[in-house]
Order: C-alpha cells, then structure tokens, then sequence
C-alpha cells in the first residue's frame, strides 16, 4: 500500500490575541462580539487581503493567518496595529480592543485548509510575549525580513517556549504604523560631516605647516641676530679713561645681538603654541561651524 505524502510548504505565520478578552466579554458580550466582528470586517481582513495573506482559522478571541512572505507578513502586521491604534483612541481604556501579534517562519503541514507543524506553534507561543499593540518577531522571520522594510528591531535574546525543544530567538518590533519599503540612498557620509572634515584636515595642515616654520625658526639663526659692527670712531677726543674697556664693549654688544635672537625665538614659539592650541579648540568644539 503506498504511503500518502502530507503536503509542506515554507510559510510565514502570524497568530494575533485580543488582549484581556475574557474581560471584555464579561463586561459586555454583545457589544464586545460586534466591535469584533467590526474590527474583523473594516481592519484586518482588508490589510490581509492587501498584503496577500489569508486567513487560516479564526477564533473567539483572536485569528491565524498565512502568507507566502515574511515581509507581507510584517507590513501586514503594522499596518493592523496602527489602524487599531487609531480606532482606540477615542475609545475608553476599559473597553478597547488590543492586539498582540507574534510572527514566525517555518515548515507547515496544510490538511483540509488549516496549517499544522512547528512554524505554526512557535507563531502561537511567541504571540503571549508580546505587549498589547506590539509585533513580535522569531529569529527565523526577522532574518528574512532583515534590510527590506526600514523598521526599528530590538534583539530580545533567545527563550524558551511552550513545548518547543530549542529556545528560540525573540525580537520585538519598535514603530508605529505601517512598514515603509526601504529608501535607496547614496552610500557615504553626509554633507555636514564631509564638511567637518574637510576643515579639520585644513586646520591640520595648517598647525603642520606652522610647526615646521617655528622648527626652522629654533635652529636656524635669524638675520636680524647677527652683532652689528662696532660704531665709527668720532673726531671728538675721548677722555682719559673710557667709561667702558674695548672688550667689554664687544661683550656687551653680543650678549645684545643674542638677546634678539633669543626674544624672537622665544616669541615665534609663544605664537605657534597660540595658533596651535587655538586651531585644535576650533576643530573639537562642536558650535564651529564647519568652513
């Protein structure tokens, strides 16, 4: 007798949750059963037809549906949460209605129109853990969605669920409304940092090129040091005894000509430093404005 083949498919799961349900029907069965079915009706079957997903069962308090993508998936998932949101907000906190979404991708079994297998239980165990309004997603279905929608991720790390033999990796979707299509754009730093540094290369070069001319500066001597010539002999006679001997005027006429030199070494060094220490402020303070 030949053995009957179950058929398999790879498919992404979402299973959703009405928050505090059995509350709610507590507090008013009838009115809580038709904002259901309204909900059913104007907010999810349209986003899930639009997204080309399709329901797989519904139940009293929440709903399973499958699509062929995981990105159809996520958007699809957004976008019901934030038409939800909307809708609760002009609606008293003790009577609106919340989702909690949980998103899986996996190998499911398809018998008679409903979808067994572990990528549909790990869906149904991720869905708890989300807080009302939120999308969850396992590390199955975010890395298929990784880099195609423009959403904000948090890695929540790996748990262990419910009768599933491996922990599985949890991450939770942080956004609002809608996942729109990620934008191309050009690869490179921004204007404003492309300008930044640009001037923090030019005040480098600068202090560079201030620095080699304060170095030449120090080792060679100035023009302006050199002694000067002894004064031409006047026709005056000059007194018996000089106040000053020759060769302490020449003494004192070098001790001059080194004095130059060394206050201008001295003020060329001040004023590099100066430049320096003024360069490097403009460069590290965040107000410059960049050149």
């Amino acid at each position: 007798m030949a053995e009957t083949r179950v058929e398999r498919r790879l498919a992404a799961i979402l299973a959703a949750d009405v928050v505090g349900y059995s509350r709610l029907m507590g507090q008013d069965e009838e009115g809580t059963l038709a904002a259901l079915k309204t909900c059913q009706r104007d907010i999810i079957d349209p986003r899930i037809k639009e997204n080309r997903g399709r329901i797989v069962k519904t139940m009293g308090d929440g709903f399973l549906a499958e699509f062929a993508s995981a990105v159809d998936a996520a958007r699809c998932a957004l976008d019901i949460q934030g038409a939800m949101a909307r809708q609760n907000a002009t609606i008293s906190n003790d009577r609106r209605i919340d989702l909690c979404i949980g998103i899986n991708v996996g190998d499911i079994i398809l018998d008679e129109g409903d979808d067994y297998g572990d990528g549909v239980n790990i869906a149904a165990r991720v869905e708890p853990l989300a807080e009302p309004g939120s999308v969850y997603l396992t590390e199955n279905a975010y890395q298929q969605i990784r880099g195609k929608l423009a959403l904000k991720v948090s890695e929540l790390g790996k748990r262990q669920l419910k009768n599933i033999a491996q922990p599985i990796g949890i991450y939770r979707v942080d956004g609002g409304e809608g996942a729109l299509p990620v934008t191309k754009q050009r690869v490179g730093f921004p204007p404003a940092h492309i300008a930044q540094t640009r001037w923090r290369l030019a005040a480098a070069f600068a202090v560079a090129a201030l620095l080699a001319s304060a170095a030449i500066a120090w080792w060679q001597p100035w023009v302006g040091g050199e002694v000067p010539a002894p004064p031409a002999r006047t026709a005056h006679p000059l007194p018996g005894e000089p106040s000053i001997a020759p060769a302490d005027r020449r003494r004192n006429v070098s001790q001059i000509g080194f004095n130059a030199v060394t206050q201008r070494r001295s003020l060329s060094r001040q004023i590099g430093m100066s430049f320096h220490c003024h360069i490097l402020w403009c460069g590290l303070s965040p107000s410059r404005p960049p050149m």
